[in-house]
């Protein structure tokens, strides 16, 4: 049989001697639960009433199942560490993988230093103790956020990867106990009902649908760390299954309880869940409430922590794995010989963290609601932007690399292969270009706002920042690849699949 095999660099093949296997199925799962769930959009959704609901649960059938059954094949088809900069290269060419990396990492440094690190301060100083905005607590806390995130990822992954399984149970925990309580709070009090509209609407779906999609990306981010795993070809599918039904429900299920306990001029976009969490906790455990909801806003925080790290183990990887290869700046393709980690695109993550996170407190003034949601769609856009490649690799590698083995293929064929693929990349068109240009659709559809009132910023000032973010990011990773020209001259070659790794110790 003649070897498939990809071209890379000299560099590469160092580095990729410094990966130690670490990942086992139970800790793919619960890696993929903790990238996949994030606490800190519950309230944007669940402000939105029950028509957000509607849409939360359409997105899951029509965006979240065929997004699955695409990174079930690709994932355990094409097992090359660095995941989707690799599926994108195989698919469009080094350069394309490079601008799809960049884009796909940046994201989360601008998220942790934005929306992360303002929620986490907010539940803080409402339930536990008073910060400020703009002080220095406020500024120590939040950079403190940050480099604890950091500090996770830079930790070898076989240590590491117990903060996600941790932060997977923290989720369970936290989710799991607010939506007991709010049974029990319903059975004393009366519930306050699905308040506003039931029925789909034009407006929410345009404004809601950036933030949907967002809640729902993250089964590719474990195939960052892809040579790590012990078994990819039989456990990425796995994974994303359960992951993707486990992470729905945990969804679902809390906002859903959000909407029918607090009316809805309470859900506010930063508080909803914290909100709900104190009413009921006040309703239900009497003296012990204080108690109670301290210890959960910790939790709250703490989550949101495992949630910075994981994106960071895996989005952080990507962007190595880009520079060793030769479509990035190669000082940042060096893996830490004893950790495993890339700790100097973990470094810099933090310092881009940092500063986003201090120009974004002294130019929001700490995070308001409305300029808290240009915060959050800001990273959001950079996210949803990456995934115009990614999506389509699968579709494209079935004919550029038809005679690669593929350990699970889709379903339902071609025909589903291409459904799938189109149903995805539309989802991640359309919010795309919700986020980049809110109100455009709107306004076309008939359904326009005033931007100012609805954003805070005016609409001329939104799109400046974001137009230019986006700029800066593409120009930086130009620039990048340019810097890369050296190691991509050093060629090497490695077989494209690997060989399937033995079966582990525990049970299937």
């Amino acid at each position: 049989m003649t070897t498939i095999v990809e071209e890379t660099t000299a560099l590469a093949l160092s580095e990729k001697s410094k990966l130690i296997k670490s990942l086992g199925r139970f800790d793919m799962v619960f890696f993929t639960v903790c990238a996949f769930v994030g606490l800190d959009t519950l309230g944007l959704v669940a402000s939105n009433g029950p028509e957000g609901f509607v849409w939360l649960v359409v997105t899951a059938v029509l965006f979240v199942a065929p997004y699955m059954l695409l990174m079930a094949e690709v994932g355990s088809t094409f097992t090359q560490e660095g995941g989707p900069y690799e599926w994108v290269k195989l698919a469009f060419g080094r350069f394309q993988g490079g601008i799809a990396a960049i884009l796909y990492w940046v994201t989360n440094p601008l998220w942790v230093g934005g929306s992360l690190a303002f929620i986490s301060k907010d539940a803080w100083d409402a339930n536990v103790f008073g910060i400020g905005t703009g002080s220095v607590g406020d500024y120590v806390f939040k950079i403190l956020f940050i480099w604890i995130s950091i500090g996770v990822a830079i930790v070898s992954l076989r240590y590491g990867k117990w903060i996600p399984n941790f932060g997977a149970l923290l989720r369970f925990l936290v989710l799991g106990f607010f939506s007991l309580t709010v049974v029990i709070y319903g059975a004393k009090h009366g519930f306050a009902g699905f308040e506003g509209h039931v029925s789909p609407t034009r407006a929410v779906f345009f404004g809601l649908v950036p933030v949907l999609l967002f809640n729902y990306v993250g089964f590719e981010l474990q195939n960052g760390a892809a040579e790590e795993m012990e078994n990819p070809q039989r456990d990425v599918p796995l994974s994303v299954l359960r992951s993707g039904i486990t992470g729905v429900l945990m969804y679902v299920v809390p906002i859903f309880c959000i909407i029918l306990v607090l009316p809805l001029k309470q859900v506010t976009g930063i508080g909803g869940f914290i909100d709900a969490v104190t009413l009921t906790f006040n309703g239900v455990y009497g003296g012990a409430a204080h108690t109670l909801l301290v210890l959960m806003t910790i939790a709250f925080v703490g989550a949101l922590v495992t949630s910075g790290a994981v994106w960071m183990i895996g989005s952080d990887r990507i962007q190595a794995v880009a520079a060793y290869d030769g479509a990035f700046e190669p000082f940042f393709g060096i893996f830490n010989r004893k950790l495993g980690t890339p700790v100097r695109v973990n470094v810099l993550s933090g310092i881009v963290s940092t500063i986003f996170c201090v120009l974004a407190i002294a130019a929001f003034n700490g995070g308001e609601n409305a300029k808290f949601q240009v915060v959050l769609t800001i990273a959001i856009s950079t996210t949803l932007i990456s995934y115009l490649w990614i999506f389509p690799t699968v579709l494209k590698l079935r004919y550029s690399h038809p005679n690669v083995h593929r350990p699970y293929v889709h379903p339902f064929g071609m025909p589903g292969l291409w459904v799938s693929t189109i149903l995805v990349t539309f989802w991640i068109a359309l919010g795309s270009f919700a986020a980049v240009f809110p109100n455009v659709l709107e306004r076309l559809f008939g359904v326009g706002y005033k931007f100012k009132e609805e954003w805070g910023v005016g609409q001329g000032t939104y799109e400046a920042l974001t137009l230019g973010t986006l700029a800066a990011i593409l120009v930086i990773g130009i620039l990048g690849y340019l810097r890369g020209a050296e190691t991509r001259r050093q060629i090497a070659t490695v077989p494209l699949e690997q060989p399937e790794s033995p079966p582990a110790a525990y049970p299937a």
